[in-house]
């Protein structure tokens, strides 16, 4: 029974195939129906194929286009980079001259001569309890013991310690600094003493009754021979009267601000001017 269903199944398949063979040889239609069908398979059977090699080719483009953007970048945040630098550094030869111009503006005290240098260390070395600053000239440059340091705007200190190319110089706020000064409009004479960096001066030994005011400069008085005269030091900050002492109680501010100093003048005395001279001179003022 089943043999038979079986065959039937067959002849009945084999009529239809010969039936339908027949029918698209007369007509094609089979023929054009399998084309359209097999175009419509093969199609949705490459469609993720070409969907994912779109996408991956416009994903290479997009990274291709930000890798070149990127390295556009970083070249212009370079040239960035370099053009600030350059600024900074024109700005900072700007400053400089403008500060070296300042200093050739100063004139200096007849039978003295200017030499300029630079600051290149403050508190170096094994003096470097001291209140100093290290110089670019030394002994060969002309420098000497207590050479003058100065500045247009006022005193530094005196050099200490002159070595080949390069001095120490013991600014005027170290503990061991003594100057002879005198007020600037007043004339009141007495002794400017350091008391410690970024501390306030003291001016001792000036009368109970000298005339002195706040906000008075003090210069250098030439009295001690190391300093000329009429050169300013420091400004007074306050003045107080005692009952208990017959000398006022000065304090003082130093005219140049230390720490920030970069440049500074070498006061050397001319070869015909001596020591000796200069005091003479001094007294007479």
């Amino acid at each position: 029974m089943k043999l038979k269903r079986t065959a039937i199944a067959l002849i009945v398949g084999l009529f239809i195939y010969l039936s339908l063979y027949s029918w698209n040889l007369q007509s094609g239609k089979l023929d054009r129906l399998a084309d359209y069908t097999g175009l419509e398979i093969v199609k949705w059977v490459m469609w993720p194929g070409e969907w994912v090699h779109d996408r991956s080719v416009d994903f290479w483009d997009r990274y291709i286009y930000l890798v070149g953007l990127k390295q556009t970048n970083d070249q212009l945040s370079s040239q960035n980079d370099l053009m600030r630098l350059e600024i900074m550094t024109l700005r900072e030869k700007a400053e400089e001259a403008g500060r070296l111009q300042t200093l050739l503006k100063f004139s200096p005290v007849e039978g003295w001569y200017v030499d300029g240098a630079r600051v290149i260390a403050h508190r170096m070395g094994p003096s470097a309890a001291l209140d100093s600053i290290i110089i670019s000239k030394g002994s060969v440059s002309g420098v000497l013991p207590d050479t003058p340091v100065l500045t247009p705007l006022g005193i530094v200190g005196r050099v200490v310690q002159p070595g080949l190319s390069a001095s120490k110089a013991m600014l005027i706020t170290d503990l061991n600094s003594r100057i002879s000064v005198r007020g600037q409009l007043h004339r009141s004479t007495g002794l400017l003493s350091g008391t410690g960096e970024g501390e306030t001066l003291n001016v001792k030994y000036m009368k109970l009754n000298a005339p002195v005011s706040e906000g008075e400069i003090l210069v250098t008085s030439g009295l001690a021979g190391l300093y000329p005269p009429g050169l300013p030091v420091a400004k007074v900050a306050s003045v107080e009267r005692s009952d208990i002492s017959l000398f006022l109680k000065v304090e003082a501010v130093p005219m140049v601000d230390m720490e920030n100093t970069e440049e500074i003048l070498l006061l050397h005395r001319n070869a015909t001017s001596s020591p000796a001279s200069n005091s003479t001179s001094a007294d007479g003022n």
